[in-house]
């Protein structure tokens, strides 16, 4: 693996490249993007590609990836116009797998530049404005926001959890008692810190983005709109399944859950083994390669 940078407008990005650059056989290097987590998560799934041409890279603002534009918030469209810059340094093309709010800026860079992506697959997109229950999506999003600025991470993250395990269409009494955060192992206590990317608002035009339907469907790009077994019925699962919808797809179905490719990274290990396979079919590569071919 080598580790580059690439000076962009208002930031410079960090990058991970993992074999060769051309591509030995001319396929597409396959982009691996998350948001607002960086590369870090994706260690492990990219193991399982060690016949591919693997990039993984830390969005503006995360992880090593720093920014002088003195902004703090997160949009789909500029981190968008960020990987098609560093799409061009990669080649022109890729195959990509956006998951979480990565699928979000994957949707606006296919919008804006079809011709950078072979096939897309979107991983639960968290796209509020989508669903029938936005209003209260929205609002239950907000109290999320609420309890991290009011009491801090441990809060906010409980609040977050509650929100995510949420089974069907939200209430409007979401959120009117949230859980401890001892119940999940969080700290009590508030550490002050008010910029975390997930919860204090920063990436609130993430949730909120609203897919170009026409252009998703006249571009040349395959789009493949994902979402793992173990999240059904939960926020991602039914945005993922209404965007699929509105455009015309079936839902593609992953092992595990909203971190299914995870190993154990974070301490949340998925099913990363399972999830590289499933996304070799998906992307119509269903054979790894044999140890004697590695």
């Amino acid at each position: 693996m080598t580790t580059e940078t690439l000076d962009v407008p208002g930031a410079t990005l960090v990058y991970d490249v993992r074999g060769p650059l051309p591509t030995a056989d001319g396929t597409p290097p396959l982009l691996l993007i998350g948001q607002p987590m960086d590369a870090s998560g994706f260690g492990t799934l990219a193991s399982f590609f060690p016949d591919r041409t693997v990039v993984t890279y830390d969005p503006r603002g995360l992880g090593r990836s720093t920014r002088t534009d003195g902004e703090t918030t997160n949009t789909p469209q500029q981190q968008a116009e960020d990987l098609h810059r560093l799409i061009g340094e990669l080649g022109g093309t890729v195959d990509l797998l956006g998951s979480s709010g990565g699928a979000v800026t994957g949707l606006h860079l296919v919008t804006t530049h079809p011709d950078d992506v072979r096939t897309f697959v979107a991983h639960e997109p968290p796209l509020l404005g989508v669903l029938p229950d936005a209003q209260q999506a929205f609002a239950a999003e907000k109290r999320v926001q609420d309890a991290y600025h009011r009491s801090g991470w441990g809060a906010g993250m409980a609040a977050f959890i509650a929100l995510t395990s949420w089974q069907g269409e939200l209430t409007d009494d979401f959120g009117s008692e949230l859980p401890d955060p001892s119940a999940f192992g969080l700290p009590s206590t508030d550490d002050g810190g008010r910029a975390d990317p997930l919860l204090s608002g920063v990436s609130n035009a993430v949730t909120s983005y609203q897919p170009d339907v026409p252009a998703l469907t006249a571009a040349p790009t395959r789009v493949v709109v994902a979402a793992g077994i173990e999240s059904t019925g939960t926020l991602t699962w039914r945005s993922s399944a209404a965007l699929a919808d509105e455009l015309g797809l079936e839902l593609a179905v992953f092992p595990s859950n909203h971190g299914g490719f995870l190993g154990d990274e974070f301490g949340m290990p998925g099913q990363p083994e399972a999830f590289a396979t499933r996304l070799r079919e998906v992307l119509g590569t269903e054979h790894a390669p044999t140890e004697e071919s590695r």
